[in-house]
């Protein structure tokens, strides 16, 4: 061979090996499956406490508040207390122009004393044969209807003035100096701080699994990740269902909590419904949606992830009970699941 030819073959052979190189690149390249950062646990079985995720908020307790009204249409004549003001038994409150109050008490009783007059007569008269026995039975009624008129008109004129019937916090004013006041117009109420009840809001499915006597895990805010306030008991489930919320009202004895409890103040709850001693529970967001249930994908030795689907059983904030599809020991990808596909390749990601 010549010195020619050897050069021309030595440049096929490395256009050929460049070429078959090039292949088993794009082949290796095609084969090759996409990585993901993702975060993975891997599933254990153990005790699981379901729980019923609701909100409420912090009332004052039935027998611990006050509401307060005029006694007869009036006028206010003197405020003596706001918002928020924290009042005794027996302080002052809202006082009403006094005259309509005095006029009707002293009518009252020149009206009673009339009435007295004319039963003591007519007793006499009866007792002579004078006049029959119906006219000291009339007197008797008249007499009796006059007591009860001063009796009442006594009492407004003690009701002209508003006093606090028990020591608390003012939660409520709505007397305004000068403006008119009715008996079914709520002017000022007062709640009893030290005597609060916690209620939630529960769909009536969820009302018919909660029991009085079930542990409540309370939060501030909206949600479980709120300042922990300690754990409350359950003392009443509602009946019936509010007509506006739908919703059936639970009441929760406050705890001792490290900090005072306000009225109004927003509390989310989370009341155990089940306890199971022995069961399996993964991460919320390892669930991802799948037609009307769910799949979690479930990491395989090569670190590829495969969609399964799962069954799911009771729930709390942070984790679902599994009750098919996965088996202790495997693992799944929890955050970081949606937009997974079959077959890609996990990387864990750094917490």
């Amino acid at each position: 061979m010549t010195d020619r030819s050897r050069v021309v073959w030595a440049m096929c052979l490395a256009i050929v090996s460049a070429a078959c190189a090039k292949r088993a690149e794009e082949g290796a390249s095609a084969g090759a499956q996409p990585a993901v950062s993702a975060r993975t646990t891997i599933v254990a079985s153990g005790p699981f406490t379901e729980t019923i995720s609701t909100i409420g908020v912090v009332v004052p307790r039935s027998g611990h508040v006050a509401s307060l009204s005029a006694p007869a249409p009036t006028r206010i004549a003197r405020v003596f207390v706001s918002t928020g003001q924290r009042v005794a038994r027996g302080d002052s409150l809202v006082e009403f122009e006094q005259a309509g109050f005095e006029a009707s008490a002293s009518s009252a009783e020149a009206a009673l004393s009339g009435a007295q007059q004319a039963y003591d007569r007519a007793v006499r008269l009866s007792q002579a044969g004078i006049v029959p026995r119906k006219e000291l039975d009339q007197a008797t009624t008249d007499l009796a209807r006059a007591r009860a008129e001063v009796v009442m008109a006594r009492r407004s004129r003690e009701l002209s003035v508003l006093r606090a019937p028990i020591g608390g916090v003012v939660t409520r004013m709505a007397a305004v100096l000068g403006a008119s006041a009715d008996a079914n117009q709520p002017l000022v109420e007062i709640a009893d701080p030290a005597a609060l009840d916690i209620l939630l809001n529960v769909t009536p499915s969820d009302a018919g699994r909660v029991r009085p006597g079930a542990s409540v895990t309370l939060s501030a805010g909206q949600n479980a990740d709120g300042e922990p306030l300690g754990t409350g008991r359950i003392f009443d489930v509602g009946g019936v269902v509010d007509s506006a919320s739908r919703a059936v009202a639970i009441r929760v004895q406050v705890p001792a909590t490290t900090r005072p409890l306000r009225i109004g103040e927003t509390v989310s709850g989370q009341i155990v419904v089940a306890v199971k001693p022995v069961a399996i529970a993964v991460p919320l967001e390892a669930l991802v949606p799948e037609g009307e249930g769910y799949k979690v994908f479930v990491v395989d030795q090569a670190g590829l992830a495969h969609g399964r689907p799962v069954e799911v059983g009771g729930r709390t904030a942070r984790v679902a009970e599994i009750t098919k599809g996965l088996a202790a020991g495997e693992r799944i990808v929890t955050f970081g699941a949606y937009g997974i596909e079959d077959g890609t390749r996990i990387v864990e990601a750094k917490q």
